[in-house]
């Protein structure tokens, strides 16, 4: 079941079957036909009490109509602008929370969520009470045999590089971050530790809250059987310029918030970024990377985390 905002019939049904109220988040920026399919599998999956909020991030076409047209029960809020994808999602999960939800879902739009995804991520998050957190596995959409993340991944402190787990981590190795393509957040620790930084225009932001998670105790976990087709960056392909500027920025202000020793780490970091463009004969890209920089240095490093 799947509602706009929460009605009568939604806390009945959360007073009859006592499952926790999960609030949905998706961000849509250019892409309602991904949104509009990504609703589509909401509408089958089996678990109420849940509602949706679809935030459009000031798309320029005719997205928030057509939504709007395909699925008229959903909550469609407009921010006016683009706030980045951290901006998005605060901005959903204050709607979400302002019904009281238990738990919020941050979903892309370019998921298709299998029927029981939502029921398996509530069970792992209610069998231990620590988890802050519960990620799914997410498969290639192009080949669904394959998956991209099981739950997250890890990153060097020392490098910045970060890589996605394939397969359940071996010997007891725990991960350091969720991918927010399909993550499961309980609301306690939002309000412990506080929203998305929206310094994180695009890229890292998962990691940085889920690293935050961790610094104040809360676990992470991860849901075997909650599967998601994923598309993966299906809205930020339609940019013409080349996602390194922004993946640089956020780069850089992970290391300096994470790293013990920052400055080498940025160092590392952008030599083998650098490196790799140059040896291809991608001046442009080098450009982006570089802007990616200047990003960082001139926005604002010290402004206070969103709140809950």
């Amino acid at each position: 079941m799947i509602a706009g905002n929460t009605t009568a019939e939604t806390r009945e049904a959360g007073t009859r079957n006592d499952q926790p109220h999960v609030g949905c988040v998706i961000v849509n920026w250019n892409g309602w036909r991904d949104t509009v399919a990504c609703l589509d599998a909401l509408r089958l999956v089996d678990y109420s009490p849940l509602s949706v909020v679809v935030v459009d991030n000031g798309s320029s076409d005719d997205s928030v109509a057509r939504m709007r047209a395909a699925h008229p029960a959903v909550h469609v809020l407009e921010t006016g602008k683009n706030l980045g994808f951290s901006g998005g999602n605060n901005t959903g999960i204050r709607e979400v929370m302002r019904q009281q939800v238990e738990y919020v879902w941050l979903l892309n739009n370019d998921t298709q969520p299998a029927p029981g995804v939502l029921r398996e991520l509530v069970r792992t998050a209610e069998a231990d009470y620590r988890l802050g957190a519960v990620g799914s596995v997410l498969r290639y959409a192009s080949a669904p045999q394959k998956i991209q993340a099981w739950g997250g991944g890890w990153i060097s402190l020392w490098t910045g590089y970060s890589s996605h787990a394939t397969a359940p981590p071996k010997h007891g190795r725990r991960l350091d971050f969720l991918t927010a393509a399909s993550m499961l957040v309980r609301r306690k620790t939002l309000e412990d530790v506080g929203l998305m930084d929206d310094r994180f225009f695009l890229y890292w932001e998962d990691a940085e809250l889920c690293f935050r998670f961790r610094k104040n105790g809360w676990g992470l976990g991860v849901a075997p059987n909650a599967i998601v087709l994923h598309k993966v960056n299906a809205s930020t392909q339609k940019v013409t310029s080349p996602t390194d500027r922004y993946f640089t920025s956020s780069a850089i202000r992970f290391l300096s918030q994470y790293s013990h020793v920052p400055m080498l780490s940025a160092f590392l970091f952008l030599s083998r970024r650098i490196l790799h463009r140059a040896l291809a004969g991608r001046v442009d890209a080098v450009h982006n990377v570089w802007k990616g920089v200047e990003d960082y240095r001139n926005r604002d490093r010290w402004a206070t985390l969103p709140l809950a």
